[in-house]
């Protein structure tokens, strides 16, 4: 399959799934052509797993320098200003969706530790790695603003076990959960967005879906999600 990488003024490169054409590969290949003992042209494409031909090695450097330019540049003209009401909105809805802070910061053309910042402001739950969970579903810290004790029927929250966005099913009654573990119990549907890929098959299903599970969670290991919808956040599209 082709996918086509276009940058404002370029021409487009296109790449096969298989090629290796990630920008800090293709900075690595450029490197090792400017070393004081140069890799081939072949070796070059060996690296980036593009088929032997000079002339298309020639265009994706061409298109990465053009591309690293133009972010550089915007990059460069966003410096000192502060973060637009749009920059915050789509920040905050582009990392509780998954996206991670660097390619956030790439597409806004604004640095890491500005994205984080306007992440950390205010108050959006995060996501852990595999190394901080360890392989187990073990709670975080949620930010202050998403603390309650208590959740509405339907109310779109945030799982701190699952690390995922969730619905508020109901809430338990079966017992008097507050004595016993010293918080409410809810019934919720945690969200989950699985990608096609050539090994599944489901009719119908194109590009991206979004699936779930039933779960079980204390209130202190759940956080509102309410206080974002000041910062222009629609809370609803975490759905799916």
């Amino acid at each position: 399959m082709w996918e086509t990488i276009r940058v404002a003024g370029s021409r487009g490169v296109k790449k096969r799934s298989h090629e290796k054409l990630t920008d800090s590969n293709i900075q690595h290949v450029i490197g090792l052509l400017n070393a004081k003992s140069p890799i081939t042209k072949k070796e070059a494409c060996s690296i980036l797993n593009i088929s032997y031909n000079t002339t298309r090695l020639k265009t994706i450097i061409e298109e990465y320098v053009e591309k690293k330019d133009y972010r550089d540049r915007r990059k460069s003209e966003n410096r000192g200003k502060p973060a637009s009401k749009f920059e915050i909105t789509n920040a905050i809805e582009s990392f509780l969706h998954g996206n991670n802070i660097s390619d956030i910061s790439q597409r806004m053309y604004r640095s890491p530790s500005f994205v984080k910042g306007i992440i950390e402001r205010a108050g959006v739950p995060r996501k852990r790695s595999k190394e901080e969970r360890g392989g187990a579903y073990v709670p975080y810290f949620l930010p202050d603003e998403c603390v309650r004790d208590t959740f509405e029927v339907g109310e779109i929250v945030w799982s701190a076990s699952y690390d995922q966005a969730a619905k508020v099913e109901h809430e338990m009654t079966n017992m008097d959960y507050e004595a016993k573990y010293g918080a409410k119990c809810y019934c919720i549907y945690v969200f989950e967005k699985l990608e096609w890929n050539p090994d599944m098959y489901v009719r119908g299903w194109v590009g991206e879906q979004t699936v779930g599970f039933t779960a079980y969670s204390q209130a202190y290991d759940l956080g509102s999600l309410k206080h974002l919808e000041s910062y222009g956040v629609d809370i609803a599209r975490l759905q799916g």
